[in-house]
């Protein structure tokens, strides 16, 4: 156990915790919340090994993180992106030629959204058999598309396996290999790994009428490993998380994180939740949470992080049946953004005014509605007066006299166009054509 935050705030976190553990009946849980790049507060509850009692519980030992693979293989598929391999509205069957189902797209199944089935062929979860490569592929052609594609969500781990056998063929190299040289090495993720290394938790199952817990069988996840077959630990899991906060571009590109954080389609048609690309996104206390569960015989996890506080958390158990570890996860996270909020980063003076920005500076008007235009960082920059404290400023770049392009918060990507009268003064300026003027005017 660590920790860095004051003691009353431990306690409750501890609170929640405990908790967690008595209501899933799980031998062994580890939680912990971190932001500013480390573990700000840890704790573990129980047994990593009910027959080995020297194994320690703890933020190094390592669980079946289960289907939080699938960040990981997301951010694989945008690093691909990235680099111009594929386009995410590409067909499968321009990357895997001669694939049945070759309409579904790159963004169907990272989103969930192509309509095709939960699980490869052959009932893998009642045989615990699963396919190598080459049956996938075959699994894949034999399988139902059994809705139709962004219509709803529909979880598939057979469309995130494909995904895997997609990055094999663009990278030229297995999953595994493309997994730990792109993203585990660069970010220092080294208690994460495909098999369990010790100190690792044993994998249990807790009977609904009885307290003793029984082994559970370790899967070989096989060619569907780009699903869920990762084990790692709190440290790792915290670290890859404050790492999508804070991305090195050379790694994964800020603007490409924030693209897989924002909504793609919600979950269940419900409004309490959505998807992004590779990322479940939760609401909870006007935050969005993003971040994933994973579930696997003895192993079930959540990891989720908010941008805006900061502040990642997650939970690890060890039995089959644990219970909720998304809403364990975004309830220790969100106490503490609640109740601990980061401290504000001074106000730093600004060193350059660059020319021509300062009479587009001020209060305007459009639709009767008033935005305010100042320089920050150099940049121009502007808000809506009503607009909430937290809704985001939006940035303008220029792109050449009186033409400016928004980069960032509302209407990005639309252009902002100044309008001159016949002596050089702005007399008005056209932002998503919508026209802006220093008094409130109607549309005649």
């Amino acid at each position: 156990m660590q920790s860095r935050l004051a003691e009353p705030l431990t306690r409750d976190l501890e609170r929640i915790a405990r908790r967690a553990q008595i209501d899933s009946r799980t031998p062994g849980l580890v939680a912990g919340v971190a932001r500013d790049g480390a573990i700000a507060w840890s704790t573990a509850v129980g047994s990593a090994d009910l027959d080995d009692p020297s194994v320690p519980l703890g933020d190094d030992t390592q669980f079946l993180v289960a289907s939080n693979t699938k960040t990981f293989t997301a951010a694989l598929v945008m690093q691909l992106r990235d680099e111009g391999k594929v386009d995410l509205d590409d067909r499968l069957d321009q990357h895997l030629p001669g694939v049945e189902h070759g309409a579904v797209t790159v963004r169907q199944l990272l989103i969930h959204g192509s309509g095709m089935q939960r699980e490869p062929v052959g009932d893998v979860w009642d045989t615990l058999q699963f396919p190598d490569r080459e049956g996938l592929v075959a699994g894949w052609n034999e399988a139902e598309r059994i809705g139709r594609p962004h219509l709803v969500w529909h979880y598939s781990n057979l469309g995130y396996a494909l995904l895997g056998e997609l990055v094999a063929r663009l990278d030229g190299r297995e999953w595994e290999q493309s997994l730990q040289t792109r993203l585990l090495d660069p970010i220092g993720l080294k208690r994460s790994t495909l098999q369990l290394a010790a100190p690792h938790s044993g994998q249990y199952y807790v009977a609904p009428f009885t307290d003793v817990p029984v082994r559970e069988p370790l899967l070989n996840k096989r060619a569907t490993s780009a699903a869920g077959a990762l084990c790692s630990t709190l440290g790792d899991m915290m670290r890859w998380h404050q790492f999508l906060l804070d991305p090195d571009d050379s790694v994964l590109r800020k603007d490409t994180v924030e693209e897989m954080t924002t909504p793609q389609l919600l979950v269940d048609g419900s409004w309490g939740g959505g998807w992004g690309l590779g990322f479940e996104l939760v609401r909870k206390d006007g935050r969005t949470w993003f971040g994933h569960t994973g579930g696997l015989p003895g192993g079930i996890t959540g990891f989720f992080s908010d941008a805006d506080s900061g502040v990642s958390a997650g939970v690890l158990m060890n039995a089959t049946n644990a219970i909720e570890p998304d809403v364990t996860a975004v309830k220790l996270g969100s106490f503490v953004a609640q109740e601990d909020p980061a401290m504000p980063k001074p106000w730093m003076p600004g060193s350059t005014t660059p020319d021509g920005l300062t009479e587009l500076t001020g209060r305007w008007f459009s639709e009767g509605s008033g935005f305010t235009f100042v320089i920050r960082d150099g940049q121009l920059q502007a808000k809506l007066d009503r607009a909430p404290d937290t809704a985001k400023w939006s940035v303008f770049e220029k792109l050449g006299d009186d033409v400016f392009r928004t980069i960032a918060g509302r209407e990005k990507g639309e252009r902002l166009v100044v309008r001159r009268d016949p002596n050089g003064a702005v007399r008005q300026m056209n932002w998503a054509t919508y026209k802006f003027t220093r008094e409130p005017l109607p549309f005649g």
